[in-house]
């Protein structure tokens, strides 16, 4: 038995009106799917403005549109109407994204004069956005190369020391790789450290299941990955600013350590633990 929420009768009724139904309140939780019933736009809740009354809504292809909160809305095919979540008492965190306990004094400490080189603004963001408390309490900086292929030139210039070490984390360290290869020049000098993950791109380093998918598509080595990536999903990937919007919304997938790989965690813990060595 099925049901068509049309009616058997193309001609009869307005189909532009939402089906006929008793609506249930429905808290507009981040997260759930609905469907917008006089346009048909189904997306993901991202944001609801509880002073505007409005709830933005993103569909699979990353394409965004805002309607009023209240009734007008399908959940699983049920009428509904969305009201603002109820605000819960907030809770003072004990921890933090990368899970270590917080400590009692939470400021920021004068930046030791070690580093941490990520190779771009994409590892960047994602090591701020898990290990941002941590290193500011630490006093641990964090920068991004660009890529590395002047990397020993870089570290030349930087003059690691027992007091000022540099730790540099690299995309795609695999044997064979142009990655290795550069690391390689690099090995045996004590105050550097240069480790590795093994994905092409820290795009790779948060779990697939955060994206509603089982594991990462294989991308053709003769396409752009991050492009070929966006392709597989169905999201635009025709520009610079589209590739930045797509990593936006992976990036919004990530709340804690526990969205990423250990591959890449461990890499990043073991940095840190590198540039807040004490001196020799």
């Amino acid at each position: 038995m099925t049901f068509d929420r049309y009616g058997s009768d193309v001609l009869g009724g307005d189909w532009r009106k939402p089906p006929r139904g008793r609506s249930t309140e429905q808290s507009a939780d981040l997260g759930l799917v609905v469907e917008e019933a006089t346009s048909g736009f189904v997306g993901e809740i991202m944001k609801v403005e509880r002073d505007l009354g409005t709830v933005e809504l993103e569909n699979r292809r990353l394409k965004r549109r805002t309607f009023p909160l209240g009734p007008g809305f399908l959940l699983e095919g049920k009428p509904v109407v969305l009201v603002a979540p109820v605000r819960a008492a907030p809770q003072k965190a004990t921890r933090t994204a990368s899970g270590s306990r917080i400590a009692v004094d939470t400021r920021a400490k004068v930046a030791l004069p070690s580093r941490i080189y990520v190779e771009g603004r994409h590892d960047a963001e994602l090591v701020e956005k898990v290990w941002g408390d941590d290193l500011r309490a630490e006093g641990v900086a964090v920068e991004f190369l660009g890529g590395i292929d002047d990397l020993p030139a870089i570290v030349r210039d930087f003059a690691p020391t027992s007091r000022r070490r540099l730790g540099v984390l690299v995309d795609h360290l695999v044997p064979g790789s142009k990655e290795s290869r550069i690391a390689e020049q690099l090995s045996g000098q004590p105050h550097v450290l240069v480790v590795g993950h093994p994905y092409v791109d820290v795009w790779q380093a948060v779990k697939p299941e955060r994206l509603g998918i089982a594991s990462w598509p294989t991308i053709p080595r003769s396409v752009e990955w991050k492009k070929g990536i966006c392709a597989s999903f169905g999201w635009p990937h025709r520009d610079q600013a589209d590739i930045a919007r797509a990593w936006k919304h992976i990036l919004s997938r990530v709340d804690s350590y526990t969205d990423l790989e250990p591959a890449f965690l461990g890499r990043v813990e073991e940095l840190i633990d590198f540039a807040t060595l004490p001196a020799d």
